[in-house]
């Protein structure tokens, strides 16, 4: 058993507030798709990945991970219903022999390895740990192997905010702005994608994503809808 906490990217959402053309998640980004580098920064983070998705997308995730890292779920009709607590208890009871999880939505490609990797360690010492950037909270948002029972039993579209209220979590602060920057539409992913292409500055990239944070963020539900 890998003695790492396990990544559980969620993409199993409809996306419906995205009106592109095409999935929000399967759009270019780069060299590559908005889930595509977001499963290749967890990828590189070193921690084992698992990836929550769907029948419609599961081919777009077999181009990153392989098939026995795929958790795949229905889309139910009311998203409200199941919503992301399912895909996270899903995810949870895919992986139950892991020593923790780190939740992280599949449409923040921003957030960096070094961030997963430095969330995870917080586990060490506290039962939830989430990333925090300029005093706001953002994605991941880990748990310890303890609170097993009660991640595997979620549905509904509050996540796991409930636990992340009811424990003792470290503040995990962290240079990198993308833990606050997820997409929703069309105008939200142009501006990623510019953020993304100045990376060949990684200074000149961070100036303009703490720039973007305050027209981007979902800080405010972040920590709630995880």
């Amino acid at each position: 058993m890998d003695s790492s906490p396990v990544v559980i990217v969620l993409a199993a959402g409809a996306g419906s507030r995205f009106h592109g053309q095409g999935h929000k998640l399967t759009q270019e980004f780069g060299t590559s798709s908005v889930i595509g580098t977001t499963l290749t920064n967890a990828i590189l983070s070193g921690l084992p990945v698992r990836v929550v998705t769907t029948a419609e997308l599961e081919p777009h995730m077999l181009q990153w991970v392989p098939p026995d890292h795929v958790v795949r779920v229905p889309l139910p009709d009311d998203e409200s219903e199941w919503g992301m607590g399912y895909s996270i208890a899903a995810g949870v009871r895919a992986s139950g022999q892991a020593p923790g999880w780190l939740v992280m939505p599949g449409d923040m490609p921003l957030v960096q390895p070094s961030t997963l990797r430095a969330v995870a360690a917080a586990l060490a010492e506290y039962p939830v740990a989430f990333a925090q950037h300029g005093g706001r909270r953002g994605h991941p948002v880990a748990f310890a192997s303890e609170l097993y029972s009660e991640l595997a039993r979620l549905t509904g579209d509050t996540g796991a905010s409930r636990i992340v209220a009811r424990y003792p979590a470290a503040a995990v602060n962290v240079g990198d702005p993308g833990v606050l920057l997820d997409l929703d539409t069309p105008d939200d992913l142009a501006a990623l994608q510019a953020l993304h292409g100045e990376g060949g500055g990684a200074g000149t990239a961070r100036q303009g994503a703490d720039a973007a944070v305050a027209g981007l963020s979902r800080a405010g539900r972040a920590v709630g809808r995880a």
